[in-house]
């Protein structure tokens, strides 16, 4: 029992010093608070509340980023209220009429005007976008101080780590995680606990064995791993540490793209307060069992998180992918047996040993256990950080956590698992979101980016977008990918412009299926997804480019026909003095005309006239 009476008198003297104030007040700044103003609000907090018996903490995010600057306010008596929109001056009068005058603001609560307009609430747990989600990876995000391990270790902290050293032997840390039916959350959804197995069971000629975590989140829109590291990072260190201890290794490495700095920043100082309370590095908790952590920094590569990329990256070398066979599990880091799971699948790790199998089973489906974070962005009111059961169905994230399509305009689709994934139509709204659900329909879990689109969204357009990037991204290692997205790129590039034909589209599919099945790695396996996943669902988009020439979206500028009515255009030449080919004639004060010949198609005139005289079709 050595790591819990050692934990315990970390406790103990942790309960000694504590004195709980009246009044807790904590300002979300995580990278979403930090960018919306959150820092002025902090520093005036703790300007008008010093001597009071009130405490200003930074906390991560709490999800609710499109809310963001968040203050939130506990009393001794359990109270949570939750005001948004922040400033300066918004937080000096909840000084003075909250914390000294005893009055809650309503008019700057999470329910009031500037919030999600739910009359009569005053907390963010009552709010409906909420109060539907399911908080296990994100349980301690927006309550804790990440760069405070103290508050890490109230909340329950590490106590998973010395149960597991105490009280288990390694094969039943991973029998745990085997009967949680935990599975991969980085996009493909590899039983956690059977990888665990693998790389326990391979054989290391020099002993050794690495722990890896993949923190690359490269795909567009999606900042889930950032988050929970800017907000929660002893969640991934503490899991690191009990893999560790469940494979037999005793380093492991964290790979976090360069661009994050506020999480790599927090995971140093967790590191480094780990290891100062003997939680990390030699003789952990006064056991004898070892465990280090170290962080490597990506310069942004997309491809370098795919497992054997981001390996040879953490070894010094050019990030491309490796031949699979052999697994890493098998051989992975500088060549030895080597577990890689991603943010969200750590962040698991510790509620599951801490609750058990069974009470992570209970949550989700029998084929996909326990919740995801989405990253909900896009055309969507609510945007932010969501958690949810697996199982959920899509219209419940889309409707009521992210609160709909705003300006009255009509949802079309929503991509999931970014560059990889698909594009799910509204005919699938009521999906329920698990592996084999999103794969039946053509898209794919991915990491959790989750972008919304609308009617004027040309889904075309948005195929070619991800493929645009995934072209930018591919090392060129292997012939299909270099020269096959390219490719693939061109044929959507001819069909935006106008001069697409019927073979074009036949001519796509057989590409893809190429790419799918000859690509070295899954950059290149999953780069047609949103292709096939468009011409599936959106097939009558292609065609209408192809055959008639026409974006119905109006995004495609080439298919794009400007026209002015002339019962409405005044004459005021506004349009004439803007367009930069002098495509528009006509006299002042007479109906103007728009020479087709010469047009570009830029908008320009569109953008112009405050008559709404220039339509386009």
């Amino acid at each position: 029992m050595a790591a819990k009476d050692n934990l315990k008198a970390i406790f103990d003297e942790l309960d000694a010093a504590k004195k709980t104030p009246a009044f807790r007040l904590t300002v979300g700044m995580a990278t979403c608070g930090l960018t919306a103003g959150a820092q002025p609000v902090y520093d005036k907090l703790n300007e008008l509340l010093a001597g009071e018996d009130a405490v200003v903490d930074r906390v991560g995010c709490i999800g609710s980023c499109f809310l963001e600057p968040i203050v939130e306010v506990f009393d001794a008596q359990g109270n949570r209220t939750t005001y948004v929109h922040m400033d300066a001056n918004k937080a000096a009068e909840v000084v003075e009429r909250h914390i000294k005058g005893g009055e809650v603001l309503r008019e700057y609560t999470v329910g009031g005007p500037e919030g999600c307009g739910q009359d009569g609430i005053t907390s963010v747990e009552d709010a409906e976008f909420y109060s539907v989600q399911e908080r296990v990876v994100l349980r301690n995000c927006g309550l804790i101080d990440p760069e405070d391990i103290d508050q890490y270790l109230l909340a329950g902290g590490y106590s998973a780590l010395a149960h597991v050293i105490d009280d288990m032997e390694p094969q039943e840390v991973i029998d745990v995680v085997l009967e949680s039916g935990l599975r991969g959350r980085g996009g493909a959804g590899f039983p956690t606990g059977r990888k665990w197995q693998f790389t326990k069971n391979a054989v290391s000629p020099d002993g050794i064995k690495y722990v890896a975590c993949n923190a690359d989140e490269g795909d567009p829109g999606a900042f889930m791993d950032r988050s929970v590291l800017e907000s929660d990072p002893h969640a991934v260190v503490e899991a690191m540490a009990i893999a560790g201890f469940a494979i037999g290794a005793s380093q492991g490495y964290i790979y976090v793209r360069a661009e994050y700095p506020i999480a790599v920043r927090r995971l140093q100082i967790a590191i480094d307060q780990a290891k100062a309370k003997g939680l990390l590095g030699e003789n952990i908790l006064g056991t004898g069992f070892s465990f280090d952590l170290g962080l490597r920094l990506g310069a942004g590569a997309f491809v370098c998180g795919e497992e054997t990329a981001l390996l040879t990256s953490i070894e010094g070398h050019r990030g491309e992918p490796r031949p699979r066979p052999p697994f890493p599990a098998n051989k992975g880091l500088f060549d030895e047996p080597t577990v890689l799971n991603n943010v969200e699948t750590w962040a698991n790790i510790t509620y599951i040993i801490n609750n058990g199998a069974a009470a992570f089973k209970a949550i989700g489906t029998d084929d996909t256990t326990g919740t995801k974070v989405f990253a909900l962005g896009g055309k969507i009111k609510q945007a932010g950080l969501v958690e949810v059961a697996m199982g959920t169905p899509l219209r419940t994230i889309i409707e009521q956590v992210g609160g709909g399509v705003p300006n009255g305009k009509e949802f079309k689709a929503a991509q999931t698992g970014g560059p990889s994934g698909g594009c799910i139509p509204a005919k699938h709204l009521d999906t329920p979101i698990d592996f084999g659900s999103l794969g039946a329909i053509g898209s794919m879990m991915g990491s959790g980016g989750l972008i919304v689109m609308d009617e004027d969204n040309c889904m075309v357009d948005i195929a070619r977008f991800f493929l645009d990037f995934v072209v930018d991204e591919s090392c060129g290692k292997c012939v299909p990918c270099r020269i096959g997205t390219k490719r693939l790129l061109g044929l959507l590039d001819k069909i935006i412009d106008g001069k697409g034909t019927p073979e074009d589209l036949e001519i796509i599919e057989e590409l893809c299926a190429h790419l799918k099945t000859s690509s070295l790695c899954a950059l290149g396996q999953t780069a047609p997804n949103p292709v096939l996943s468009t011409l599936k669902h959106f097939r009558n988009e292609y065609e209408e480019h192809v055959n008639d020439k026409h974006c119905g979206a109006g995004v495609c500028r080439q298919l794009v026909t400007y026209t002015i009515n002339p019962e409405i255009c005044i004459g005021c030449t506004a349009c004439v003095r803007n367009c930069p080919v002098f495509a528009i004639v006509g006299e002042a004060k007479s109906p103007h005309i728009i020479d087709q010949l010469k047009c570009i198609h830029c908008g320009a005139c569109i953008d112009t006239c405050r008559f709404g005289a220039i339509s386009k079709g």
